[in-house]
């Protein structure tokens, strides 16, 4: 037995079958075989039943995940400390971003996470809150900043910050507003709204709120990409409902204005999930602290503001 045959049977466990697990571990799937019919012979004891739903483990597979887990995130971590330098290390970030966050704060923390650490690869995808879980759970990425689900995740779920939405016009194109917006109100406003389609987080939490205080919103059209509901926005007489976060930068520069949603007030919840049984690595880990820090500064630098 040995540590490379460890790893891919720990692997085979969490994925289930010999595609994923080698997809996964990106090998050939008769070298995953071959080593885990070594570790079998070396063990004297079968591991796994093949059928064909996938691999299924046996008593003694369980029992070695069991023992095997905290031995192998404790040699993870350990490795990743010897290889850390005055706090220079190396390895490779892969992770998964709603939106709203990609347009953000994103250039930044990666212009911020390169010059601390030039060693290290990130690898960022972008997608709905609902994809990203399910590529958390498959092991396609190690972990997503997401908009908090409202069922229960079968993962590590970490807080990040609540953002609330407001209505977004254009600062050239549009009649004065006032600053605050009362949410049964909008409707009234004479307002033709662009919102994320029913596929997007976003979509949900405001169709959640409109839900709980009987207020219709319809929408004049409903795009997902929030580049461009953003571009129409500030060109036309559209208005939109958004984080603060996915419009900063057309604020600052004067394109388009917001108006706070009041009674109720708008509120997302954004949280980090990751895999209990894959522990993050130390970039990884200083990735999403860098991120997290950069989103909460947002947030201050737009409470200044009001």
């Amino acid at each position: 037995m040995d540590l490379r045959q460890i790893q891919y049977f720990i692997c085979l466990f969490e994925e289930g079958t010999v595609t994923r697990a080698a997809h996964r571990l990106n090998i050939v799937q008769p070298a995953l075989s071959m080593q885990l019919a070594k570790l079998e012979e070396d063990l004297g004891q079968q591991l796994f039943e093949r059928t064909k739903q996938g691999m299924v483990p046996t008593a003694a597979a369980r029992q070695m995940y069991r023992l095997f887990l905290p031995i192998m995130r404790d040699f993870s971590h350990a490795r990743d400390q010897v290889m850390c330098v005055d706090g220079n290390f190396s390895g490779h970030v892969n992770i998964g971003l709603i939106a709203s966050i990609t347009e953000g704060v994103l250039a930044e923390t990666l212009s911020a996470f390169s010059a601390k650490y030039p060693n290290v690869g990130v690898t960022v995808a972008d997608g709905y809150s609902t994809t990203l879980t399910d590529w958390v759970s498959g092991g396609q990425i190690d972990a997503a900043i997401i908009n908090k689900p409202r069922r229960r995740l079968a993962l590590n779920v970490e807080h990040v910050i609540d953002e609330e939405l407001v209505l977004i016009t254009s600062a050239r194109h549009t009649a004065a507003l006032p600053a605050e917006i009362a949410f049964r109100d909008i409707p009234s406003l004479g307002l033709s709204l662009i919102l994320p389609t029913r596929h997007h987080g976003l979509r949900g939490i405001i169709d959640s709120f409109a839900q709980q205080e009987d207020v219709e919103l319809t929408s004049a059209f409903e795009v997902d990409s929030l580049v461009t509901i953003v571009k129409l926005v500030e060109r036309t007489q559209f208005a939109t409902i958004l984080p603060r976060i996915a419009v900063h930068q057309r604020l600052s520069d004067g394109a388009v204005q917001f108006h706070s949603i009041v009674s109720p007030r708008l509120v997302r919840q954004v949280v980090s999930i990751s895999h209990p049984r894959r522990p993050l690595n130390t970039a990884t880990t200083a990735f999403i602290g860098m991120l997290t820090a950069q989103m909460r500064l947002r947030a201050q630098e737009q409470s200044d503001d009001q």
